[in-house]
């Protein structure tokens, strides 16, 4: 056939612009992740346990200055260009298995949670010749060790995008925002993270108003990251067979309804039950939201732009959502019930967003139907 022939043809079929719903199965089932996929699991913990960590360029902050350039931009920046390449490595390795890889590897982030405050505070406390700065460099050197691990590991299998004629990020940009379902769960992911860092930054004030001891307090921290690892791991394993939308759909139910149960806490046992039960839930619905709208993308090697736009609107969310709920409790007199009503329905609100946009997803009686998509 000639060229021109080739032309006149393209010219009478023009190729349809590719959907996520026409997408079956971009990966081979049966051979999804291999020895490449799972190492990239292991680098998503790593650098989700370095989130939760300190920079060890903190060490050396003696100005409010220094410590704004060193933990609040270079340390922002240094996360961002690192969760976003290793989360979209691991969604682009696996398909049937995508939210128990995530969820593993996002537990990273629970045990960072546990130990990186336990260890600096152990060292700051019990190392009586050992200085703030070398406390915090050690710890330092040992996200060092986790980062450098990372880059080993990472890896993708997904080729590279082809070159066309106009700007890639133009494309996709105009792509994704007209997919209901990828809109509809970056609306949902935006509201979630608007909330679900309360319990982390309220929990332990709260349980000082109550008169409980300032050590138990603070260990309500590691009660809540404790029993997220709990809520990562079996997430990603009963999504398997459940379905992952249904997996996220109730966690979230479950967290926003935990947090309204807040309001009716008035002593430590039943604080410390409320904290394991938001704490679960906070960590099955964060590891999986992402491994859901990863399935919008059309084409494996697109995740990652789709992810770093989606964690782009959804940064404003994590910034804005702590300041808003404390600026509610000192309206209030140090009252935490207007803060708490807001995480709950929030949470709530953003997790309905899940049902059309799985609604939205699953359209298309042509495409075989994943009983993990449900």
């Amino acid at each position: 056939m000639s060229d021109m022939e080739e032309e006149e043809k393209q010219a009478k079929h023009p190729p349809r612009e590719i959907q996520p719903r026409d997408i079956a199965c971009d990966i081979d089932c049966d051979d999804e992740g291999g020895i490449r996929g799972w190492m990239a699991v292991v680098a998503l913990f790593c650098i989700t346990f370095n989130t939760f960590g300190y920079s060890n360029a903190f060490g050396l902050c003696t100005e409010y200055y220094q410590l704004l350039l060193a933990q609040g931009i270079l340390g922002g920046l240094s996360n961002g260009l690192t969760y976003t390449p290793a989360l979209t490595a691991v969604n682009q390795s696996f398909q049937r298995r995508r939210a128990l890889a995530v969820s593993l590897g996002t537990t990273g982030s629970s045990i960072g949670g546990i130990i990186i405050p336990i260890a600096l505070s152990h060292l700051l406390n019990s190392s009586p010749g050992l200085s703030f700065g070398w406390a915090v460099r050690i710890i330092g050197f040992i996200l060092l060790v986790t980062s450098m691990t990372a880059s080993i590991t990472i890896s993708t299998r997904s080729p590279r995008q082809r070159r066309t004629g106009s700007p890639l990020p133009i494309v996709l940009v105009k792509q994704a925002w007209r997919v209901p379902a990828y809109t509809l769960q970056v609306g949902a992911i935006f509201l979630l993270n608007w909330v679900c860092f309360i319990p982390f930054f309220y929990l332990p004030s709260f349980a000082q108003g109550l008169g409980i001891s300032s050590n138990m307090s603070n260990y309500l921290l590691a009660i809540v990251n404790g029993a997220s690892i709990g809520g990562r791991v079996l997430g990603g394993l009963v999504s398997a067979r459940v379905g992952i939308f249904n997996v996220v759909t109730a966690s979230g139910v479950g967290f926003g309804v935990a947090m309204l149960g807040w309001l009716a806490v008035g002593d430590e046992a039943g604080l410390i039950g409320v904290a394991v039960v938001m704490g679960f839930f906070f960590g099955t619905v964060t590891s999986l939201y992402f491994a859901t709208l990863a399935m919008t993308a059309p084409a494996p090697n697109q995740v990652g732009a789709y992810m770093g736009m989606a964690l782009g609107v959804v940064s404003v969310a994590a910034l804005t959502g702590t300041p808003i709920t404390g600026a509610m409790i000192g309206a209030y007199d140090g009252s935490y019930q207007a803060a708490i009503v807001f995480g709950g329905v929030g949470a709530l609100v953003g997790t309905a967003l899940f049902v059309p946009a799985r609604m939205d997803l699953q359209k298309g009686e042509g495409r075989r139907k994943k009983k993990w998509i449900a």
